[in-house]
């Protein structure tokens, strides 16, 4: 495994690289169309890239967290889930537990952030926890786990803090070029050239300015697309159950509810792409992760049992000899037998159903809105908001007054 994220790594610096490269020359350009200087743009390119690095490094994950509008729980507050989370840590072998987080959000999604392992936070959505019951949280939990195990969290908050940066600096420069060219005025330098070359740099910078969002998102999603394989053949090795991450994927997929709060700089980090055409699931084919239907085969192919070699022959069966989606050297481990499905009727821990899952999350979600709870003597639970003036709040079923 060790091989495998080795050069993942590699593979994704060089990436890296190439999507700051983008940002370099599309710096460059940018010197030359508005200050008549490349290397002045240059310049500005590189601080930018630099301070862009340092943010994502230190506040990459905040940033994301804060987009995405999650909130740390603690496990008073889900002990099923602090537990599932755990199990996960355990198996794989992670050396300190991710904080865990909620997005209030009925879509069903979940993603990993955090610079390293030490400092590393999953969040799901209410509508995820809602939906998926023990099996298919594993699957998810540990899926998310293997992002954080395989070190793909930081560099994807790299890549999406980049591609930000870039689709931002293009989306400006566009529209500056625009009424430069409306309203006559020159922003190349004047020491003598002919209109002709400055038309020629003008008509590049344009492309470029157009082209280079582009080619950054293929490159993030050149990155994020093959560690999807790698992180669903881990969860599937620490589950030893594929049958669970295989499920919660088809439930994923078939939610038609658009996550509210992803955008195309983190779409990627998600478990399945968040974009929906309204109404309907989630597309098959997406540029950000690999085709849904194939993801959900491979792990319902694997049949002999959940080691990273028995993926590898899941993959090339699906893809009809195609090819290994996992180098030799991380087929090396040994056979991991698949396990059972866990239980509904477990004796120490009952497997909620529908309707006690929806409850747990729908209180969870009230406790997290600082809404207090009434219990009234007729069972009925009184929500009552933070911003109610009343000192007294009455029972809609029996009648009863209550103090607030």
């Amino acid at each position: 495994m060790w091989e495998q994220i080795r050069s993942n790594q590699i593979r994704s610096m060089v990436l890296v690289v190439g999507m700051a490269a983008v940002l370099l020359v599309l710096g460059y350009f940018l010197g030359l169309v508005f200050f008549g200087s490349g290397t002045g743009g240059l310049i500005i390119a590189l601080v930018l890239w630099l301070v862009m690095n340092l943010v994502a490094y230190f506040q990459g994950d905040s940033i994301l967290l804060g987009i995405s509008k999650a909130r740390k729980i603690t496990r008073d507050d889900h002990p099923r889930l602090f537990n599932v989370v755990e199990e996960m840590k355990i198996a794989s072998g992670l050396e300190k537990m991710p904080d865990i987080y909620i997005i209030d959000d009925p879509a069903l999604n979940a993603f990993a952030a955090g610079r390293d392992p030490s400092r590393a936070s999953i969040a799901i959505t209410s509508g995820l926890l809602q939906k998926l019951n023990r099996d298919e949280l594993q699957g998810v939990i540990a899926h998310e786990i293997s992002h954080i195990k395989n070190r793909d969290v930081l560099l994807m908050s790299f890549c999406s803090v980049l591609l930000g940066s870039i689709v931002i600096l293009a989306w400006y420069a566009t529209h500056m070029l625009f009424f430069s060219a409306m309203y006559g005025g020159r922003r190349s330098s004047g020491r003598g050239g002919g209109g002709g070359g400055e038309a020629i740099v003008l008509l590049i910078g344009i492309l470029l300015m157009i082209l280079a969002p582009i080619i950054a998102q293929l490159i993030y999603f050149a990155i994020s697309r093959r560690r999807e394989y790698l992180a669903d053949a881990s969860g599937a090795l620490y589950t030893r159950y594929p049958e669970g991450l295989a499920s919660a994927l088809e439930k994923i997929a078939a939610s038609t509810t658009e996550l509210k709060t992803a955008n195309q700089a983190t779409a990627p980090m998600y478990i399945i792409n968040p974009f929906r055409q309204k109404g309907r699931p989630a597309a098959d084919l997406t540029s950000t992760h690999p085709p849904i239907s194939e993801r959900i085969r491979i792990l319902r192919s694997m049949a002999g049992g959940a080691s990273l070699a028995d993926y590898n022959a899941a993959y090339a069966r699906v893809h009809q000899g195609g090819g290994a989606i996992l180098p030799s050297p991380a087929l090396a481990a040994g056979a991991a037998p698949l396990r059972a499905p866990t239980p509904e009727s477990a004796p120490l821990e009952p497997e909620p159903g529908k309707v006690e899952r929806t409850r747990e999350v729908s209180d969870l979600m009230w406790r997290m809105n600082n809404y207090r709870t009434v219990n009234c003597a007729c069972g009925t639970k009184l929500k009552v908001p933070p911003n109610f003036k009343k000192s007294e709040v009455r029972c809609p079923h029996c009648g009863r007054i209550h103090p607030v």
